[in-house]
């Protein structure tokens, strides 16, 4: 909003002080408002008049024991501290007594602020999974980093970190020519703005430090600060607009780093941020701000959210950045635009609901303002610059008044505020005196004006500052009078309120956007259009030649438009006079996700990007070049080459085709395109028209997969009919050309990966696919014929957890192998011929399973031996390295799409992972950096070091002691107990002995993992060295148990599943099974098991075999076919009673990333 449309009454004299013009109504509150102010500015002149007398005499007193200070240094460093301390407890202390002073920063404050500001930008803009960190909860103030061991020489850097973040903005005039000539102010509000905001954040440091400085007069504390070389100016205040997007030499930090954001939520506002020698845009991406340069094709990412930006805005200077979450332990952060540092972090914003769903910050950017996403919504008011973490004003809406979306404020009082919901307006004003939120919602139905109003869009404050405007989907303007009480200082007459005052009919298209700009109304509609009103509501100008959808967001320069000369080309408007229109450059967003930028001085209409409108389920890279294809549900495949970050083409299909699936062919020549409706394109790579004259369409649901053989011969898709269908390459006169196959439903459940191989005998192409029925089905493609797809081979590689995906492992080994992740975090390795599990490995536990995995390639043939996968799971994407043995440093993930990761894809030379986000409408482009990843494995330990920091208590603790006595007692009882022969004492144990063990120590296997764990070890070293092992010692135990056990200890989620699938609901309502039933399924369900066994393991339950089930018949005292089990057991059991009574297990609390 321009300046003169916010402060009409104001002027900027030569000296930089604002003045006030005679108006011909002047605002009475308006008034009130500055003499407050000025009373509170000559209030604090004086007080800091009083500081400055007292800390010169004590600078006297201190210049004559200038000899003693040198010789006593520590001491020194001590005396500032308690001078600084004494300073702000001297603030404190007048607050207390009645001296309203909203400057006033505590000591604790600024520590928590410039903690985030220097320190949190490492933790918040990069959030690691497996490193995130544990915010302390509970507390109304908390700090975003604790500060542990704090020395002197910590205290002193935390003492200049608090001046620098105090000397936020404190530049003065003449600094502010010199070092940033773009921060020119645009109008009479910003100078205003930037000297309340600056003096707001800078008025500590300024009563710790002389106004006036002097060579030779610095104080002491300064002196320490050079004598440790700590610098005066932090980035924030010292900074211009420039330093944002300079290039960043430094060396990554992470494995995996931001680079680009495809996509735009189109959702949320654009801003234009900057305009005087670069055109700076901001908008949102999922959970990243991105500030976007559009001239420089620059993006600077402001990560910090863990939750979906549900809201943002800016200052009026531009400046100052707010962004909030929705979503568990959301947050509200403030970001610097020119630095793109976090100046503060609010935690717990909302702690009742899900985050907050309308936000809005003062002119002067004093204050903040949000709205909750709670079922009851709670509006409040943060003083942000205070560095506080409770809100100084909240007020709980009533439900009546419907979801409250829009929020703003007035733009020369800070203290009103106006929302709406679709059928409520609702006007605020915040008595801070009486820590007081009024507000004022009348009743508005069609009865009021005897006319159809319409849901409300968005509503503003008027230019004459009296009313209040609401905009209506019919176009209509709700126009609202705010009747203000006389101001009084003795007596309080009452609170403001709002009343209808008319209905004004302003066009027949819906108004989708209200807003105010220098002395105009505009307003933006669902046919694209955008007008201008003057405050009469007159039609002024407006643009409906432009041809746009309709208008989401409008956002206009801080510059003031350029004076018409000779050479401008500045419209009419459309007055009688036939005055020249002008107004400032804007950007425009619109609902079909475009963003255009309009220059008003020859009305040009540029459009920056156009984004996919809906989910983007479907990504690729071309296998030898730098592009990648994006494919979304509103039809689009956009093709953008990558390293330039440069859109090239794209294509757009008829209503009702949505990309579901997209896959480049070995050779990039042919792009396979799967649809929601179950056609299939094949496309040719670098047009994107059709290869094939006719699409194919023998699926009746969504394509979810496609994939091309090796020589490009065959190509294979699968649907979500649970279907496999296979296309061919044939000659037909002369020419090559695609042909359907054949197609089978071959599963009984979703198909997770399909995956082309070639034989090792051969170069003929394997097909395999994998489903979530626990099938891994092979095709044979050779005895295929028209209609009639065979099946090869047919696998089950899981008992109770289910696969999520399937990858051909690289050839480390002499044995080929299919790499197979589940949804109990496993990764498993199965022979590619004989199709037997090989290797059982703990994979990546980052809140739930992989969904989605591939090998990265190799840049070179001297990395052949070192191989990395890439991985994505429900919302995080990571690297883990090969091979996969279980050592948990050897993998990292971060979150990179909070809603949820639909597809994944790697550029050709492996230095790019690419995400896509679904409905969050955004393609994410991560640089891969090795050798992080490499440096956290080499400091998590050698050898045996990592698995140790699995156990509870690590290799010391109680439990690894207990594994040992369990290890070596079984070397006696596999010799028997009783036995008077000469023991035979050995590092290892055989085999047979290896699932007592297990159990022993709380991992209770199936005979099926049994035998998979038996198959790993024995044939171990088989292709080596031909030979079977039948033993194993107490390290490869360790490792074998680790890899094999529960991820997540003993949980209840998985007995309560069976239990709800099993049982019935009992007179507690708590699912339980009849002891019959439930003696019936163990012999007859499941694995087998007889009568006798079932008895016996009972008996050993029941502690009627105490050295275990089997373990030494001699010494049993009771068999198990003299147990009674209608004694033992109750009549009916529940998943409490199985799991504690009967097994005896102890039970751990979920801990919510039990994925199985």
């Amino acid at each position: 909003m321009s300046d003169a449309e916010e402060a009409p009454g104001e002027a900027t004299g030569e000296n930089g002080e604002t003045e006030m013009k005679e108006e011909e109504e002047p605002n009475p509150n308006y008034k009130e408002v500055e003499n407050l102010q000025q009373e509170s500015k000559d209030d604090t002149l004086a007080w800091r008049e009083s500081q400055e007398e007292e800390r010169k005499m004590g600078e006297e007193e201190g210049e004559e024991e200038k000899e003693e200070e040198e010789e006593e240094g520590k001491e020194d460093k001590k005396i500032v501290m308690e001078e600084t301390e004494e300073v702000a407890g001297e603030a404190q202390e007048k607050e207390a007594s009645g001296i309203q002073e909203e400057t006033t920063v505590e000591p604790q404050e600024v520590t928590e602020s410039i903690i985030r500001l220097e320190t949190q930008i490492t933790d918040s803009q990069s959030i690691t999974s497996g490193i995130f960190p544990k915010t302390q909860r509970g507390s109304k103030s908390k700090p975003s980093l604790q500060l542990e061991d704090a020395e002197t020489d910590e205290l002193l850097r935390g003492l200049s970190t608090q001046l620098e973040f105090l000397d936020l903005g404190q530049i003065s005039p003449e600094e502010q020519q010199i070092s940033s000539p773009e921060r020119q102010p645009s109008g009479e509000l910003e100078e205003k703005t930037d000297w309340m905001l600056q003096d707001e954040l800078g008025r500590e440091r300024r009563d710790l430090e002389p106004e006036n400085r002097e060579e030779g007069q610095e104080s002491r504390v300064s002196d320490i600060q050079s004598e440790a070389g700590i610098s005066r100016e932090s980035l924030v205040s010292s900074t211009t607009e420039d330093i944002l997007f300079e290039r960043d030499e430094s060396a990554p930090v992470y494995p995996l780093t931001m680079t680009w954001s495809f996509g735009w939520n189109s959702s949320l506002p654009v801003y234009y941020i900057r305009e005087e020698k670069q055109r700076v845009l901001l908008y949102v991406c999922a959970h990243t701000a991105i500030i976007y340069n559009v001239l420089r094709n620059n993006q600077h990412h402001l990560q910090g959210h863990a939750n979906i930006i549900s809201c943002l805005c800016v200052s009026e200077d531009r400046r100052w950045i707010a962004t909030a979450d929705k979503g568990p332990d959301c947050l509200v952060i403030i970001w610097d635009s020119f630095t793109g540092i976090p100046v503060h972090t609010i935690f717990d914003s909302c702690p009742e609901g899900n985050g907050i769903r309308a936000m809005a910050m003062t002119h002067d950017a004093k204050y903040l303002a949000t709205i909750s996403d709670a079922e009851v919504q709670k509006v409040c008011i943060w003083k942000w610059t205070l560095a506080v973490e409770t809100p100084a004003c909240t007020f709980e809406l009533p439900k009546e008044y419907g979801v409250q979306n829009y929020l703003t404020f007035n733009p020369t009082n800070n203290k009103e505020l106006v929302s709406n919901s679709k059928t409520q307006a609702i006007y605020y004003a915040w008595y801070e005196e009486r820590d007081t939120l009024a507000h004022s919602a009348p009743l508005l139905t069609e009865k009021t004006f005897n006319k159809l109003v319409g849901k409300f869009s968005q509503s503003i404050f008027h230019l004459n500052l009296t009313q209040i405007l609401s905009a209506t989907m019919e176009g209509k303007l709700v126009v609202w009078d705010i009747h203000r009480p006389p101001s009084s200082a003795s007596t309080f007459l009452g609170f403001p309120y709002i009343k209808p005052c008319k209905l004004v009919h302003l066009q027949k298209e819906g108004i989708t956007v209200l807003t105010t700009i220098d002395s105009y109304i505009v307003t933006g509609d669902i046919k694209g259009n955008i007008k201008f009103y003057d405050h009469t509501l007159s039609i002024v100008n407006w643009y409906s030649h432009l041809k746009l959808g309709a208008i989401r967001t409008l956002s206009f320069s801080k510059t003031p438009a350029t004076p018409p000369t000779e050479k401008s080309n500045y419209p009419p408007d459309c007055t009688l006079k036939g005055d020249l229109f002008v107004v400032r450059n804007f950007i425009i967003g619109t609902s079909d996700a475009a963003v255009y930028h309009l220059t008003t001085d020859g009305t040009k209409l540029e459009q920056l990007f156009v984004e996919p409108k809906d989910a983007i389920c479907a990504i690729s890279c071309h296998p030898y070049q730098p592009l990648i294809a994006i494919g979304s549900i509103c039809g689009m495949i956009k093709v953008w080459n990558y390293e330039n970050k440069q859109y090239l083409f794209s294509r757009v299909f008829e209503k009702g085709l949505g990309v579901q699936s997209l896959t480049y062919n070995p050779e990039g020549a042919l792009l396979g395109a799967g649809f929601t409706e179950g056609t299939v394109y094949i496309l040719d790579a670098m047009s994107l028209e059709n290869e094939s004259p006719e699409p194919f369409k023998y699926s009746r649901t969504s394509v979810t997969h496609i994939s091309f053989s090796h020589d490009s011969q065959y190509m294979a898709t699968a649907d979500r009919s649970f279907t496999v269908a296979v296309y061919m390459l044939v000659v037909r006169n002369g020419q090559r050309v695609w042909e359907y196959l054949a197609r089978l439903r071959s599963h009984r459940k979703s198909i997770r990966s399909l995956l082309f191989g070639v034989y090792l005998d051969s170069n003929e192409p394997r097909l395999l696919s994998l489903g979530t029925d626990r099938l891994l089905i092979e095709y044979d493609l050779l005895r295929s014929y028209k209609d009639c797809l065979e099946v090869l081979d047919i696998h089950h590689t899981d008992q109770g957890c289910y696969p999520t995906c399937m990858v051909w492992y690289p050839p480390l080994t002499r044995e080929l192998f299919l790499l197979i992740c589940n949804s109990g975090y496993k990764v498993k390795l199965f022979n590619s011929t004989t199709k037997m599990c090989r290797k059982t490995l703990m994979g990546p536990a980052y809140g739930s399973p992989i969904e989605q995995t591939q090998v990265l390639p190799v840049r070179s043939m001297a990395e052949l031996q070192k191989r990395y996968l890439v991985f994505i799971n429900r919302d995080k994407v990571g690297l883990q390295i090969l091979p996969v043995d279980g050592n948990p440093h050897k993998t990292s993930a971060i979150v990179c799409h909070p809603n949820g990761v639909a597809g994944m894809a790697i550029s050709y030379d492996g230095r790019y992972a690419f995400t896509a986000g679904g409905h969050d409408r955004s393609v994410v482009q991560w640089k891969i950096t090795l050798r992080v990843l490499e440096a956290a494995v080499s400091l998590g330990g050698e050898d045996l070091t990592p698995f140790y920091g699995l156990l509870s208590g690590g290799r010391e603790g109680k439990f690894y002691r207990e594994l040992e006595d369990y290890f070596y007692y079984s070397q006696l009882r596999s010799q028997g107990i009783d036995t008077m022969e000469t023991r035979k004492v050995s590092e290892y144990i055989c085999l047979s002995e290896l699932p007592f063990v297990m159990r022993a120590i709380g991992f209770y296997p199936s005979e099926e993992k049994i035998d998979d764990i038996f198959n790993e070890i024995k044939f171990g070293e088989y292709v080596d060295t031909g030979k079977l092992i039948d033993k194993i010692n107490l390290p490869d135990f360790l490792k074998v148990y680790l890899n094999h056990k529960p991820p997540f200890g003993n949980t209840m989620s998985g007995i309560h599943k069976s239990f709800e699938v099993l049982g019935y609901t009992n007179s507690k309502g708590k699912k339980a099974i009849r002891r019959e039933d439930f003696l019936r399924l163990l012999v007859t369900k499941g694995e087998h098991m007889t009568e006798e066994e079932m008895l016996d393991c009972f008996a050993s339950l029941f502690g009627l075999n105490p050295e275990g089930w089997k373990s030494e018949p001699a010494t049993s005292s009771v068999k198990g076919s003299e147990i009674c089990l209608e004694e033992e057991l109750p009549d009916e059991i529940t998943a409490e009673i199985f799991a504690t009574e009967i097994l005896g297990l102890t039970i751990s609390e979920d801990s919510g990333q039990d994925g199985q």
